[in-house]
């Protein structure tokens, strides 16, 4: 599926209150890889941002005075994300602000035009309860480089966030089995008859089943439980 990592900054924390966005940050995986197709905007909120809120992303309100509305770019952001999994972390903070932004343009809520909505902090209270779960806390513990980061930026955000999640869904991408390039015609391919090879048994010793069960939590974890060798018959 077509995964896009969205991070949004806005002039306060109130969408309700009358907060708006000041920028858009999305970057495209396929394959839970990076394409480079990423989309971003820099929008006029058509009101200051609060004090608090330029000190975390030091947008200044005459930097926005010149860019496009919300109603400008709604149907280009619209267009990028329609159908694809979104994942954001705090979804609840971003897709609410999306959701006051297109109430204003008589527009259906965000969830309408997406197929799901990804929530990395739920992921990351799940995984790490208990513990910091901020994004620069997740960059840290999994070893993401967030060191050009000295203020809150949604595109910066979103390619960061993007590390974070293939990090925290680690073992997936393991599953992959690269098999080259393989010819159209299936006769084409090689096939190698086993029959003549006698090949050792070797039985897993303690500590590597040990480990083994260790990486199968990991990645039931990090599924939220629905990996199918621990699903009941009857799931």
């Amino acid at each position: 599926m077509r995964q896009i990592v969205l991070d949004t900054e806005t002039t306060g924390l109130s969408a309700d209150n009358g907060d708006r966005i000041i920028e858009i940050g999305c970057v495209e995986l396929v394959g839970r890889k990076l394409t480079g197709n990423n989309l971003h905007f820099y929008v006029n909120p058509e009101r200051d941002s609060h004090e608090d809120a330029l000190k975390v992303h030091g947008i200044s309100n005459e930097f926005l005075r010149d860019k496009p509305k919300f109603a400008e770019i709604a149907d280009a952001l619209l267009t990028y994300v329609e159908g694809a999994e979104i994942i954001i972390h705090n979804a609840a903070f971003d897709v609410g602000f999306l959701d006051k932004e297109l109430e204003r343009l008589g527009k259906p809520v965000f969830r309408g035009f997406v197929a799901e909505v990804t929530d990395t902090l739920s992921m990351a209270k799940q995984l790490y309860p208990g513990k910091r779960n901020s994004l620069d806390a997740l960059c840290d513990r999994l070893g993401v480089d967030n060191s050009g980061r000295t203020l809150h930026g949604a595109l910066l955000d979103a390619e960061l966030l993007a590390d974070v999640y293939i990090n925290l869904t680690r073992g997936q991408e393991a599953l992959l089995i690269d098999l080259g390039e393989v010819g159209d015609d299936a006769a084409e391919a090689r096939t190698i008859d086993l029959r003549q090879f006698q090949l050792p048994v070797l039985s897993a010793n303690a500590q590597e089943l040990a480990a083994h069960e260790a990486t199968l939590n990991d990645i039931d974890k990090s599924s939220r439980g629905k990996t199918v060798w621990r699903l009941s018959p009857s799931a």
